[in-house]
């Protein structure tokens, strides 16, 4: 009787065979690397030092809470790049965004500067190509961190995940541009149109921040981490052969044409007038200062080992437990589990004003993840946590492929503010994913100006006319929701019947360790 991985690799195969796709080599080199010393003989790293010296010991921040402010600075900072740059993503896309990133980076390339790009597998379907063209670059290595075997069309890779559902269900969702080993940008922000506010869609409300000072260093060693880790293969580990798309000649003529095309956008020539004095990485200005962290889970979380010391989640936690004011969470996607809920009545009950702002079922991207929210909106309220959920209002944006138009807006900032003086900012949500099976990266620092920009978003995006205030009325022992103009609905707004039925569905399904 055949054993079950050994069906389980005939299955694989006849898959693979079937769409003629190239499965992964074992017999690949992969050479080992690390960061390159920081840059310190250039313009930007002697301004960068000045500041440092002014400030020893303490890392500095800038927000950038703007989409268009946080595309153009990764822009301005690959073009300054003098040695390195080493980018760390779970989504890359190869839209007018992302293409115009690659072709920074591929001219970033042609002056000598090495760039490493590490990249998660499971949103790189279609992608490859540029992938593989970038690679043949000298001075460009890219790696897929924890790939499925074959590059195939997504149905054959949705086989591959149900026989490998343990392993690939666990993804690295770190995010992290670090530029010479002196700058890095790190937050929530994935690279595509919809990060940056420049898809004519749906776009969403991020934060990164914009680093300098030690963290940096820090963000380097976890790059470095994962980098050489033994979930990260070359993508010559697949074996492609070569094809148009992986002429370098051809790729370098086809993304020069896409910048030129975004140069000449709606988007682009809002971005003049909105950042007129350049991209906050492009200009000297204030920094928010102060002591900070770089914490990461380690890499071998995704091989399913389910030990606390891989994870940060425990030092999060501990934030929240320390905390004697004031809580501020931003989470899209809010699963907080037993625990969680728990950690954050208790901090109600020793006197802290708790306050969530995540996405409302109408403006969230994850009706699952929503559906796993909503077991506990009622005990959350019962025990005095305010709950703000994002309106999925929709507004008027300049997308850059396709002019003015307009989107919707989803929520997809990570942030936590402790007692406006500790600032979490990251690529973690609060939600069973993030804990158990996503890798996550993110910034502890200790600055009451950072801490203040942070709850100042919070504010904003709180405004009655921006979100919803989710109430308990104990009479009719319903939910309500109030929009600030006096309505309250008790079905949750903005909603349609049908994803009101699905997420109703959804959380009929055991599925909370997947959130």
């Amino acid at each position: 009787m055949p054993s079950r991985r050994y069906l389980q690799g005939v299955l694989l195969c006849a898959a693979v065979l079937a769409q003629g796709c190239a499965p992964l080599r074992t017999d690949f080199v992969k050479e080992p690397s690390a960061a390159l010393p920081a840059v310190t003989d250039t313009a930007s790293a002697r301004y960068i030092q000045s500041e440092l010296d002014l400030h020893p010991g303490q890392s500095g921040f800038r927000l950038l809470a703007d989409g268009t402010n946080a595309l153009m600075s990764r822009v301005a900072l690959a073009d300054h790049a003098e040695r390195s740059i080493d980018l760390q993503y779970f989504i890359f896309d190869d839209d007018a965004t992302g293409r115009l990133v690659a072709q920074r980076l591929m001219a970033a390339a042609d002056r000598g500067v090495r760039v490493r790009i590490l990249l998660d597998d499971f949103e790189l379907s279609g992608k490859y190509a540029l992938l593989d063209a970038l690679n043949v670059h000298p001075n460009i290595s890219v790696r897929v961190f924890n790939p499925f075997r074959a590059r195939a069309a997504e149905p054959i890779k949705a086989i591959e995940l149900l026989l490998e559902f343990r392993r690939l269900n666990r993804r690295m969702h770190n995010k992290s541009f670090i530029v010479d080993n002196d700058v890095a940008i790190i937050g929530g922000r994935n690279i595509g149109d919809a990060y940056f506010d420049a898809d004519g869609t749906s776009n969403f409300r991020d934060l990164d921040v914009i680093a300098i000072g030690p963290v940096v260093a820090a963000a380097s060693r976890t790059f470095d981490a994962y980098w050489n880790s033994d979930a990260a293969y070359p993508v010559a580990a697949f074996g492609l052969p070569r094809h148009p798309g992986r002429d370098l000649a051809r790729t370098r003529a086809a993304l020069a044409h896409h910048a030129r095309q975004f140069a000449q956008s709606d988007y682009a020539q809002a971005s003049l007038d909105e950042l007129p004095g350049g991209a906050t990485a492009d200009r000297n200005g204030a920094w928010f200062w102060g002591s900070a962290s770089l914490i990461a889970d380690e890499p071998d979380k995704v091989h399913a080992r389910d030990d606390p010391a891989l994870r940060i989640v425990p030092r999060v936690r501990s934030l929240i437990a320390d905390a004697r004011q004031e809580v501020l969470l931003i989470s899209p996607y809010f699963v907080p589990g037993d625990s969680g809920t728990r950690l954050l009545c208790d901090a109600v009950k020793r006197g802290t004003a708790v306050k969530v702002l995540t996405n409302s079922l109408a403006s969230t991207d994850s009706t699952a993840a929503q559906a796993g929210y909503a077991h506990y909106r009622r005990a959350l309220l019962a025990c005095g946590v305010e709950l703000y959920e994002l309106r999925s209002a929709r507004r008027r944006t300049r997308s850059a492929e396709s002019g003015e138009t307009w989107s919707a807006t989803s929520l997809h900032a990570k942030a936590i503010v402790i007692d406006r003086t500790l600032v979490f900012i990251g690529s973690m949500n609060m939600d069973q994913r993030s804990r158990l099976l996503n890798t996550e990266m993110g910034a502890i620092v200790d600055s009451v100006g950072l801490a203040q920009a942070v709850a100042d978003f919070f504010a904003q995006a709180t405004e009655s006319d921006r979100a919803y205030r989710v109430e308990w009325e104990p009479d009719s022992h319903r939910m309500v929701w109030m929009d600030g103009n006096g309505s309250a609905t008790h079905f949750e707004p903005g909603a349609g019947v049908k994803r009101r039925l699905e997420a109703t569905l959804l959380s009929l399904l055991p599925i909370e360790g997947l959130l």
